[in-house]
């Protein structure tokens, strides 16, 4: 198995999951430069270059909290302070996205596929996972409650003399009507699913035999746990590597395909993109010292 490892690279599979990498980022680009244009009218290649400025910082910080900091570097210097809260806006219909996604996935593991409920139960005893189940639900239900009425929820705060001085600039966010909510939300369907079909190919290339609907659902689940762990840099790499394994290991026992697959989607999706993003602060800090 470690030589099919070794000479995974020679798939087209795994380039083709290089490729969707771009396409990840420019889902994410283009949603960015919808959420900029309250604030002002920026190309889909300078929405790109701030997004993956944001990846190289953010790689260093915990729960890349950082990527606010890298994305508006491209931001015109006046409108900074109110980006950030576009930014916010943006990764809060990514993880509405996601914990629904993963929500969906326990519930079709336990309920609409006999044939993974067995494995899933010695990982999640029953009343364990009704327990999380129900939370995902009631966590999915408030989030995109939320994330469609952040405007009224905003406009409240601001009534308040205490709390206006502190929400000042999230007044942008009020201003996205409902159908610009929703766009914003199916971009980030989109890249979900980019996610994880990168997934699958990386499963295939590392000949991890799991049929790909059970992945599919599989993927989700671990998509929800690496979502709502504290991780940071490199600490992320044992995390998503231990998740992979719990879950996928029941159904297959190639094991180190199961982590070389969980490394490679952290180098296509993090690392190279970070190290694109470094490049391109070098650039910026050498245009402005100039």
């Amino acid at each position: 198995r470690w030589q099919e490892i070794k000479t995974s690279w020679q798939s087209p599979l795994l380039w083709l999951c290089i490729a969707l990498m771009f396409l990840n980022y420019g889902i994410e680009s283009r949603k960015w430069q919808i959420l900029l244009k309250r604030l002002e009218k920026v190309s889909f290649f300078k929405a790109f270059k701030s997004v993956l400025t944001g990846c190289s910082i953010s790689f260093l910080t915990p729960n890349r909290v950082g990527e606010y900091g890298g994305r508006i570097m491209y931001v015109e210097e006046e409108h900074r302070l109110a980006a950030i809260p576009l930014n916010m806006l943006g990764s809060l219909s990514q993880l509405t996205v996601t914990i629904f996604g993963g929500t969906l996935g326990l519930f079709a593991l336990r309920f609409l596929m006999p044939a993974a409920k067995e494995e899933i139960n010695t990982l999640l005893p029953a009343l364990a996972g009704q327990v999380l189940l129900i939370l995902c639900i009631l966590m999915s239900l408030v989030l995109l409650l939320f994330y469609l009425r952040v405007g009224i929820l905003i406009k409240i705060m601001l009534r308040s003399s205490y709390l206006k001085k502190y929400v000042k600039y999230l007044h942008f966010m009020y201003e996205f009507s409902r159908k610009e909510l929703l766009r914003i939300l199916l971009l980030s369907f989109f890249r979900y699913m980019v996610f994880i079909l990168q997934y699958i190919l990386l499963l295939k290339v590392m000949q991890v035999d799991i049929p790909v609907m059970l992945s599919f659902w599989l993927l989700t689940v671990f998509y929800l746990l690496i979502t709502i762990a504290p991780t940071i840099g490199f600490a992320e790499v044992p995390l998503r590597a231990a998740a992979s394994v719990e879950l996928l290991h029941l159904y297959s026992s190639n094991v180190l395909g199961i982590q070389a697959a969980s490394l490679s989607i952290w180098m296509i999706n993090l690392v190279l993109p970070a190290i694109i993003g470094s490049v391109l602060i070098l650039g910026l800090k050498i245009i402005k010292d100039r």
